[in-house]
């Protein structure tokens, strides 16, 4: 059953001076999803953070997109202002559950197939509902795709402290009271906005904003196991797995300066057919579309018109 209704953003993990305004909530198999929405004609438009984030890392965006499609960021289960449920029976933090979670935002809030832009592991979640649920996915854009470089199947590629440092990470974080020592240390203001500074191109949007936007939904409950969860999540689906069966068309965005996935291999994902363009972003890390707004949001708006403008 689908319940929509507005909520204080206090009650959805974000502070009263946050710029996430109008936060409203789904109930989505009797958990809370926080979603925004705005923007009344065109075509629907579902914007998917990437790990650690929320729907207002596209708050930079969606006034602007607002203008021609209409727009939705919502926060992946788990993350931001959404429910953070222990994993546990059939709550599990996959790409698969997000996927449902997105396709039946569409079937039940969106009202309608929509177009899809992720960024990083929102990428990946984003292709999965494209091919687990074709009928409401038009098409995706994919901001600096996750490249999942320690998944399983990748590792034996990774340099020799990376291949064996990971798993024994991982093997570590399955003791919750170590993962929950890491984890303090790791969501910290200062932490956070080193890892930041090492991500962004643009160095002068690493904002106090920006950091408190990411920490807040760290100090709900359930933060840490959501955490924990994911980082021993090794396996589903790689990017190069889901883009040849893309049951639709693809624009792919990449900063050229990330860190984490770096664009020579992101380009090699430019070679299947569902791709239409791959776009260099010179001046931008792992998150564009909030470090050059101004050049991502008419490159969004311009590849959507082009799908559904008849030629």
């Amino acid at each position: 059953m689908t319940s929509l209704s507005p909520v204080p953003a206090t009650s959805t993990g974000y502070s009263p001076q946050s710029p996430v305004l109008n936060v409203q909530t789904w109930l989505w198999r009797g958990l809370p999803i926080a979603y925004q929405s705005q923007g009344e004609t065109g075509p629907a438009l579902v914007l998917v953070h990437g790990f650690g984030a929320s729907l207002g890392h596209w708050r930079k965006n969606v006034p602007a997109l607002a203008s021609s499609c209409r727009v939705y960021a919502i926060d992946l289960l788990g993350f931001g202002g959404s429910a953070k449920p222990k994993p546990q029976g059939e709550v599990s933090y996959t790409f698969e559950t997000w996927a449902a979670q997105l396709a039946d935002f569409c079937r039940e809030v969106v009202g309608s197939p929509a177009f899809f832009v992720g960024n990083s592991i929102g990428c990946i979640a984003v292709m999965q509902t494209a091919v687990s649920a074709p009928d409401w996915v038009r098409g995706v854009v994919l901001i600096n795709c996750s490249l999942r470089l320690l998944h399983d199947r990748k590792r034996a590629n990774l340099p020799w402290l990376q291949r064996f440092g990971a798993p024994l990470l991982q093997q570590l974080f399955t003791s919750r009271w170590l993962g929950q020592l890491f984890f303090r240390q790791f969501a910290r203001p200062a932490t956070v906005r080193k890892i930041l500074l090492q991500a962004y191109g643009n160095p002068e949007a690493v904002t106090d904003e920006l950091i408190e936007l990411l920490m807040a939904p760290a100090r709900e409950p359930g933060a840490v196991d959501v955490f924990l969860a994911f980082t021993r999540y090794s396996q589903g689906p790689l990017p190069e797995d889901l883009l040849p069966i893309l049951p639709c068309p693809a624009l792919i965005l990449w900063g050229a300066q990330d860190p984490w996935e770096p664009i020579a291999l992101g380009r090699q994902l430019a070679r299947f057919p569902a791709v239409q363009q791959f776009i260099e972003l010179p001046e931008a890390g792992h998150c564009p579309q909030d470090e050059v707004p101004e050049v991502v949001n008419p490159l969004i708006q311009r590849w959507i018109q082009t799908q559904v403008t008849p030629t």
